[in-house]
């Protein structure tokens, strides 16, 4: 079972741009339900396009939500 302050992803939308670095913006995070039986995704933004990446969060990411 997860901490429930932290997040077990963090989403990011990803656009890709022809001849240039993929974009890559947050726009929510994945919570372990507290049952272990599912996950809630909550997103402060919506993506554009259509690529959704869930990442396991890294140590700035936590810094960066503080």
């Amino acid at each position: 079972m997860a901490d429930n302050n932290s997040p077990k992803f963090v989403a990011y939308s990803v656009r890709k741009r022809e001849g240039a670095k993929s974009v890559w913006t947050r726009i929510g995070a994945v919570f372990e339900h507290e049952d272990g039986l599912g996950e809630t995704l909550l997103l402060d933004a919506l993506p554009i396009g259509r690529e959704i990446v869930l990442r396991v969060p890294q140590e700035k990411d936590e810094e960066k939500a503080a």
